[in-house]
C-alpha cells in the first residue's frame, strides 16, 4: 500500500527506519550497507528528506548522524501511517486492549531497528495475561495484518532486565 504512494523504495526503508522509532540514528555508510544500495543513492534521499524538514542531522567527528525530526508538524501522521502499513495499530486495537492485566507493551526485532519484515515481536508486560486469549487473539489479527505475530510475556519486576537485553524496544502501549 505505502509503495503506491511512495514511489521509491529507498524513500520508503529510510522513512521505516528512521519513524518507527524516533531514538534511531544512523551515517550515511551504515544505511547503504544496511540496504545494501550505493552511497549515493541513499545521499540522494537523505538529503531530500533533510530539505523537507522530515530528518535533521548533526556531525560527529567528520560523519553526518541522522535523526528523524520529531518536531516537524508531519511527524505523527507519518509514524501513524508506518504503524498501520506495518500492522502494529491494528495489533494493538485488536489484541493489546482487550487482554487483561497488561501494563505496557513494546516492539521488540525488526520494526523496533526501523525494518520490514514478515514477523511482528511484542514483548507484553503485566500480571495476570490470559495467555490462551492472547493466543486465539493473536491468531486472529495476523491474519488481518498478513504477519506473523509473536509475543513474549513478562512480569513487571522483569522488564529492566529485559530491556536490557533489548535497547532497540520500542513502547507502543501503556496503561
Amino acid at each position: 500500500m505505502i509503495d503506491i504512494l511512495i514511489t521509491s523504495k529507498t524513500r520508503i526503508k529510510l522513512l521505516m527506519k528512521f519513524f518507527l522509532n524516533s531514538k534511531t540514528t544512523s551515517y550515511l555508510r551504515d544505511l547503504a550497507k544496511e540496504y545494501g544500495e550505493s552511497t549515493n543513492a541513499i545521499r540522494i534521499e537523505l538529503n531530500r528528506l533533510e530539505k523537507a524538514g522530515l530528518l535533521q542531522s548533526r556531525k560527529e567527528a567528520n560523519k553526518k548522524l541522522f535523526q528523524a525530526n520529531t518536531k516537524h508538524p508531519l511527524f505523527s501522521t507519518i509514524q501513524e501511517l508506518l504503524h498501520k502499513h506495518t500492522g502494529i495499530y491494528q495489533v494493538i486495537e485488536h489484541v493489546l486492549q482487550k487482554i487483561g492485566g497488561l501494563d505496557s507493551a513494546y516492539v521488540l526485532g525488526n520494526f523496533a531497528r526501523g525494518h520490514d519484515g514478515k514477523v511482528v515481536e511484542f514483548l507484553l508486560v503485566g500480571n495476570n495475561i490470559d495467555e490462551k486469549y492472547l493466543e486465539t487473539l493473536s491468531h486472529k489479527a495476523e491474519k488481518i495484518i498478513k504477519r506473523k505475530i509473536n509475543c513474549t510475556v513478562i512480569f513487571p519486576n522483569q522488564l529492566p532486565a529485559l530491556k536490557e537485553k533489548h535497547p532497540e524496544a520500542l513502547l507502543v502501549w501503556k496503561s
